[in-house]
């Protein structure tokens, strides 16, 4: 199996001491990486024989290990490598491991063949003395490289529900403005997850981008914990470990529903001052999820139906979304209308309107629903799966699909969701 080598010889390694070692373990010709940074090439440089027998070796010497690494996860990427193998010192490996938990995954496999400093040849390795903390600064350093990096297709874009007061801030995120760059994530994924290949750092990164633009601190989101079920959480009480709502009467908190075709559905009482956000996809939907986020607006905070407002972000509609027949029949027995082609084997459901006729069979005025049926309002509502250009989606693009989420919050004295004074991205 082809493989990435990564020679670290920033942290007390060097082409003389690594080169053998390479040639003993390596069954194939591997792709690879000396990580020297702009100063230690500069004082040492990094040429040595016994790398001549290696096709491929990359040079990483940009101004900070942080991007040294960012641009070696690019190459990675780029040639469909997953398996690293990395040659350093005991302090590299405690180093460069608090580097992989920011920029890498789960997805991808680090071996570490460390070699003490008794086994080393070169005097200037031997000599080589850490005093400092593994990893000290290095989230710093993460941060600091990544916001300095340009937005990819365009600006930071949110939609907004003209049915949501003033007294709430809230949006829908689309796809543009972040700087995620593999293509189905591409390019402001604010998920990040074990089976896909954009790392944490990236995406609260994203996230910061996002909540500059929209007027919250990103470190105030909270997104739900998705089980595609129809389990609520009111935050105050004991959280679960998943739950598709959630809702809360607290300022200084911002509440976040996912979705790459699934709903992220926003529910707001100005009234009583409450807001809720729920994960709809077709198992919620049918589990009713939204209902459920309701039924605990009303029970636990003592919400009127008639005060509650509700917008539905973008999601995939019916356009593109078939499911098997007996999942289809399911929905019909919602509404007939939620199956457009019930003859057909796989026929192609709206889980839009099974979700309003849910909420208005719920109490919900109809008139306090913001969907694609609304043509007065300006949309926000789109077929996901319809625009690439504009929206992640599970159906289009794969497994490692990027996520964009409905947020909502309550405004406060102040606006305690408001970013720091002087943040810019």
């Amino acid at each position: 199996m082809c493989e990435a080598v990564l020679v670290d010889l920033v942290h007390g390694c060097c082409p003389s001491c690594t080169g053998a070692s390479l040639l003993e373990e390596s069954a194939s010709d591997p792709h690879v990486f000396l990580l020297c940074g702009r100063s230690h090439r500069d004082r040492s440089g990094f040429s040595g024989p016994d790398l001549s027998s290696f096709s491929s070796v990359h040079v990483l010497d940009s101004g900070s290990t942080a991007e040294c690494l960012y641009r070696f996860k690019q190459t990675v990427d780029r040639l469909d490598l997953s398996s690293v193998r990395v040659l350093t010192s005991p302090h590299g490996r405690d180093v460069l491991r608090v580097y992989q938990g920011q920029l890498f995954t789960a997805v991808y496999t680090f071996d570490y063949k460390v070699k003490s400093v008794d086994n080393l040849t070169c005097p200037s390795c031997r000599g080589s003395a850490h005093t400092d903390s593994p990893g000290e600064g290095v989230v710093e350093e993460v941060s600091r490289f990544l916001q300095q990096l340009p937005a990819l297709k365009g600006e930071v874009t949110v939609l907004k529900s003209t049915l949501i007061p003033d007294c709430f801030g809230h949006g829908f995120s689309t796809r543009t403005g972040g700087v995620s760059y593999i293509p189905t994530l591409s390019s402001l994924n604010l998920f990040s997850s074990r089976s896909r290949r954009d790392p944490g750092a990236v995406v609260q990164e994203n996230r910061r981008r996002l909540g500059l633009r929209a007027g919250f601190h990103h470190q105030l989101l909270r997104l739900v914990k998705v089980n595609h079920a129809s389990d609520v959480w009111v935050l105050g009480k004991d959280e679960p470990e998943s739950y598709d709502a959630m809702l809360t009467n607290q300022t200084g908190v911002v509440l976040a529903a996912p979705g790459a075709d699934c709903m992220p559905i926003l529910f707001a009482d100005p009234v009583s001052k409450v807001i809720g956000v729920a994960h709809a996809g077709w198992r919620g939907t049918l589990m009713g999820v939204a209902t459920a986020t309701v039924e605990a607006m009303v029970t636990e905070f003592g919400c009127r139906l008639s005060d509650i407002v509700v917008a539905v972000g973008p999601s995939v509609g019916s356009c593109c979304f078939t499911l098997d027949k007996d999942h289809a029949m399911e929905f019909s027995r919602i509404h007939p209308d939620c199956v457009l082609d019930p003859e057909s084997v796989t026929p192609h459901v709206n889980i839009r309107l099974a979700n309003r006729v849910l909420l208005q069979k719920g109490g919900v005025l109809p008139e306090h629903i913001h969907d694609d049926t609304v043509t007065e309002r300006p949309g926000v509502t789109p077929c996901t799966s319809c625009h690439p250009e504009a929206f992640f989606s599970h159906r289009r693009d794969g497994t490692n699909f990027g996520t964009q989420v409905g947020f909502l919050w309550i405004k406060g004295t102040g606006d305690q969701a408001r970013p720091p004074a002087g943040e810019t991205v």
